[in-house]
């Protein structure tokens, strides 16, 4: 399970903006391989995880988005009753606090691939080995 790089992209709190955001992405190429978008405090966060970091903070830059960019831990598991709870319950038993966490597609029907921004990528890398 590999440490992956997490784009977010700070945009105004408004309908169409996700549409906006995805379809600039798209327009460069990137693409988008799992996102979750939430209001936070009170601006929209488009958190995303993508094939081309570099790009999508180009295609941010030249609309005006705000970004950030975050490590977050990539975990594939299988699409299975239980599956979530191996993972976080290891991270638990090791004092690794989630802080969110999202799902994005394994390029398979039988595994999904699990997003997690933790408070130790580092130990929770070693953890779920």
């Amino acid at each position: 399970m590999p440490r992956v790089k997490q784009v977010t992209a700070w945009v105004e709190s408004r309908p169409g903006v996700l549409g906006e955001v995805a379809a600039a992405m798209g327009a460069k190429k990137v693409n988008m391989q799992a996102f979750v978008a939430m209001i936070v405090g009170g601006r929209g966060a488009i958190r995303m995880v993508v094939d081309k970091p570099a790009a999508a903070e180009k295609v941010c830059v030249q609309h005006g988005w705000q970004m950030t960019e975050d490590d977050v831990v990539q975990v594939t598991m299988p699409d299975k009753p239980g599956s979530l709870g191996v993972v976080a319950a290891k991270l638990g038993e090791a004092g690794i606090n989630i802080d969110y966490a999202y799902v994005g597609t394994a390029k398979s029907a039988s595994k999904v691939n699990l997003y997690l921004s933790v408070s130790d990528v580092v130990n929770a890398l070693k953890v779920l080995r």
